[in-house]
């Protein structure tokens, strides 16, 4: 008997098909031990030890391997064929070896790229040992991260109160997004014009051309810097008779991209699918793993997880196969084409990403869910493209020119004359790419007339480079060497659920918290957020992984210099902490003023007469935010980016959006510690009460704030009506948990902030009488599932989709798994709820703060207790001579 231990639960039962008889094919689920979430798991001093642990649901399958292990003569590691895959291995083997259940046992090492019968019976032909070099790449990793984060999230916890922790390439990642952000808030436009016309030659039909020659002077993108200027400009070109000066048409040629790594799937499902990372992976995860094809389980594209663009032999020519059949013999190169990486941190000589059969089309293949179908789509396309012919163009410039040779205008276009792999296929544009030039162009004879009309002159403006996209993030990571593609997906998610960053229009703006923790990275641990530094880490692992380099002289050799930093910011006190952000960031918090005031000097402390109120950055449970030093005197806060400038230029926390037609009190659009809020008026001198305020709900935005939204939110409670029962009215309003109706003490749940104004009589009355029968609706308890399903594969009982406060989750009995961002509830499988399950049984279970306050309160009783003990002492007496009568007596 041979046991075969793979990942995970679907890849087995395909396994088990292709092996038959005599094996017994059993999952990991992933990774069974982790380094314990807590301090002293990576032991430094004892030359890096590390302290792994199995979680219970480990335990159990561990025993079933072991299990089966009895009266086998073999076990067979299948596990990815990656580092990840090459350290489950190992800690698989480690803790068997533990258990003393290898004895007598041959083990081997195979890894496959595909999961097709034929990928995996040559590699149990060709099995192999561990690699131990790859295995010391992933200790040294796996510790690195560890030491970095365990190390220096307490000092964030102690100097920046609010925040939450700092990884070693999540900390890099977000300060790349903060850089960005200060880029665009720093930009300042610069003004440019372009004169354009429309020409035609004799009988042509017309084409535009635009200035390139101005009083014989090259025009520039600047040349033309204000109205004036383009306006003389303008009157040139309609003052001046153009001849054909040139007419160059110029062969040319656009080449395939190459076939999909991870990062580059990442990029292109984002601009073409709108996926995010997870998303992407996600479902490249299950076409890897297979859908039955006539009765047996297949795998339908290569392994994900890669930096390679090697593709084998086989499927080159399977793929030039496929292109002749599909497009004919003129679409297929006369020699095959090998594509080599770039990246000199390139990892493992894996293969591309690719379909393992060409002759699968999309078309072809039934049961793939709408995710998969579109990202089979776009590996099957991308990857026929690149074994594709050559797309061949004739680019065409067409120039004009005045009389008197001072004013020349130009035409570009471009036609294809063969399409190649563009019939296939074309590569999404990045944001930084141009669009195309021109197409085709009339045919011209030189020093033929031209006559030019309706010249216009357009004012532009420069643009500041756009917020990153989880596409172009991907690309800027690679391009700088941090990180690996397999890990990007988790580093953007991590960045997400810490709060450091928002995504608006799917891109990354980075939140108050991120940019607090950002620059105080910078100000004490500059070294360590440098991106050379980090993609030099990144080589020296990839060094460790070839056998070029000690993982534990890495370590030593960074924690002795890193160790030390921390300590030098120990002592520090947080006023100091917050000094030094003060200065680092305040061009961003505290812009000069115009009138050249102090841009730090609070505005409600000089009109109450306080002449000496500072404003300062200030950390709290929330974030960061902008107070006063007068506090509690001046109360003033506003969030750490202010809404804008006042119309005086003064800086202003502040927007005034205009007056309450019914009371003529002016209502504001204010920014506080807690986020904006509407307030009608202001707080009077000397009185206790305040003004009427409501907060603005999350679901709007500041920018899209008015007077009409202000008054809709300071109208609230809203009157909804009498409720046919008792006459007791019935009223909606916004609240701590969202939007609600309320009757009485009862308070049941509206969908959205827009029901609160439309609800109806009915509607509420239905929602109140729904809540008094189910007080649990809504809590995620007694909730209808969105989805079921079917039975865990383990203990028979339901896996659901569930809808929560929180958003939508996975529950297997006691086991809630949130859905990762983006993900479509109603698009999760059974496969993909048990791996977020097991991944949410791995991380250890948060102590609940009642658990302490019982405790508490039961060690107030034992103190009682022992007040009262002169009390008792004959009662205690007497007990105790029981029992030993007892014993004499049992004796």
């Amino acid at each position: 008997m041979q046991v075969v231990i793979v990942e995970s639960p679907s890849k087995a039962k395909t396994i088990n098909k292709y092996l038959g008889s005599g094996f017994t094919v059993l999952a990991s689920y992933g990774h069974i031990r982790d380094l314990p979430s807590k301090d002293g798991s990576v032991k430094p001093d004892e030359d890096f030890e590390m302290v792994w642990e199995l979680d219970a649901k480990s335990k159990s399958r561990v025993n079933d391997i072991a299990a089966a292990l009895k009266g086998a003569d073999r076990l067979v590691l299948a596990t990815d064929p990656d580092r990840e895959g090459e350290a489950i291995s190992w800690h698989l083997l480690e803790t068997l070896a533990a258990k003393k259940a290898l004895k007598g046992v041959r083990i081997d090492r195979v890894a496959f790229n595909a999961i097709t019968k034929k990928a995996v019976q040559d590699a149990m032909a060709h099995p192999r040992e561990i690699d131990a070099d790859l295995v010391d790449a992933y200790l040294a990793r796996r510790a690195l991260d560890y030491l970095v984060g365990f190390t220096l999230s307490p000092v964030l916890w102690r100097k920046l109160p609010g925040s939450r922790s700092a990884g070693r390439v999540q900390s890099v990642a977000l300060r790349i997004i903060c850089d960005r952000e200060l880029e665009i808030e720093t930009f300042i436009p610069q003004e440019y014009w372009t004169v354009k016309a429309q020409a035609v030659s004799g009988d042509s039909a017309p084409f535009e051309a635009r200035l390139t020659l101005h009083d014989g002077e090259k025009v520039q993108k600047f040349t033309l810097g204000d109205e004036k200027s383009a306006l003389a400009a303008k009157s040139a070109v309609e003052s001046s008779s153009f001849t054909v000066d040139s007419v160059e048409a110029k062969p040319g040629k656009r080449n395939p991209p190459p076939p999909f790594t991870t990062s580059t799937l990442q990029q292109e499902a984002a601009r073409k699918l709108g996926f995010n990372a997870q998303r992407t992976m996600r479902t490249a995860q299950k076409l890897y793993e297979g859908i039955d094809i006539g009765g047996e389980t297949t795998g339908l594209i290569t392994y994900m997880r890669t930096d390679g663009l090697d593709m084998a032999p086989e499927a080159i020519s399977d793929a030039r196969k496929a292109v002749g059949s599909q497009f004919g013999q003129d679409y297929v190169p006369g020699s095959p084409r090998i594509y080599k990486s770039k990246l000199k941190n390139a990892q493992e000589a894996h293969e591309c990403i690719r379909p393992t059969a060409f002759s699968r089309s999309p078309e072809k293949i039934r049961g793939l869910s709408d995710d998969e179908f579109k990202l089979y789509g776009l590996i099957w396309k991308r990857s026929m493209a690149s074994q594709m012919e050559s797309a061949r163009l004739e680019n065409t410039t067409i120039d004009l020119l005045s009389s008197d040779k001072k004013t020349g205008l130009r035409a570009t276009g471009s036609v294809i004359l063969f399409d190649g792999f563009l019939a296939l296929y074309e590569e999404g544009k990045d944001d930084a790419e141009s669009e195309d030039g021109g197409g085709v162009l009339p045919k011209l004879s030189q020093g033929a007339k031209a006559d030019v009309s309706d010249v216009a002159a357009d004012q532009h403006f420069t643009q500041p480079p756009p917020r990153f996209s989880e596409a172009s993030l991907v690309k800027r990571l690679e391009e700088l060497g941090i990180g690996r593609p397999s890990t990007y997906a988790s580093i953007l998610s991590t960045l997400r659920d810490r709060g450091y960053v928002t995504m608006d229009k799917n891109r990354f703006i980075p939140d108050s918290k991120g940019r607090i923790v950002t620059a105080f990275l910078e100000n004490y641990f500059k070294k360590y957020v440098e991106y050379d530094f980090t993609a030099d880490l990144e080589e020296t692992l990839d060094e460790i992984s070839a056998g070029k380099a000690e993982w534990k002289v890495f370590l030593r050799n960074f924690w002795t210099e890193f160790h030390a930093a921390v300590e030098d910011i120990g002592e520090l006190r947080i006023s100091e902490v917050l000094d030094a952000l003060n200065e680092s960031l305040g061009p961003l918090i505290f812009p000069k003023k115009e009138d050249g005031s102090d841009p730090r000097a609070c505005a409600t402390c000089a009109e109450e007469g306080r002449a000496d109120g500072r404003l300062s950055l200030k950390t709290g449970k929330f974030g960061a935010f902008i107070g006063c030093s007068n506090y509690p005197d001046c109360k003033y806060t506003r969030q750490l980016s202010a809404l804008g400038e006042g119309e005086d230029g003064t800086e202003s926390g502040d927007k005034l959006l205009g007056k309450d037609p019914e009371t003529g009190m002016d209502v504001w659009l204010k920014v506080g510690r807690f986020g904006p809020y509407f307030q009608l008026g202001e707080q009077e001198k000397g009185s206790k009460e305040k003004p009427k305020r409501s907060s603005l709900p999350k679901t709007w935005s500041v920018n899209d704030a008015d007077l009409e939204k202000a008054l809709m939110m300071l109208s609230l409670p809203r009157e909804v009506g009498p409720h046919p029962e008792d006459g007791e009215m019935i009223e909606a309003g916004l609240g701590r948990y969202g939007p609600f109706v309320k009757h009485g003490k009862t308070y049941a749940n509206l969908q959205s902030i827009d029901e609160v104004f439309e609800v109806g009589l009915n509607r509420a009355v239905t929602l109140i009488a729904e809540k008094i029968a189910n007080p649990r609706a809504g809590r995620g308890q007694a909730a209808k599932p969105l989805k079921e399903l079917g039975a865990h594969p383990e203990t028979g009982d339901p896996v659901n989709v569930m809808n929560g406060r929180y958003g939508p989750y996975v529950k297997h009995q006691k086991t809630n798994a949130t859905i990762p961002g983006g993900t479509e509830p109603e698009s999760i499988t059974l496969e993909q709820a048990l791996e977020l399950i097991v991944a949410r049984e791995k991380k250890p279970a948060k102590k609940k703060k009642a658990t302490k306050k019982k405790a508490t309160k039961k060690k107030a009783t034992k103190k009682a207790a022992t007040k009262k003990a002169p009390a008792k002492k004959a009662p205690k007496k007497t007990a105790a001579k029981k029992k030993t009568a007892k014993k004499k007596t049992a004796e």
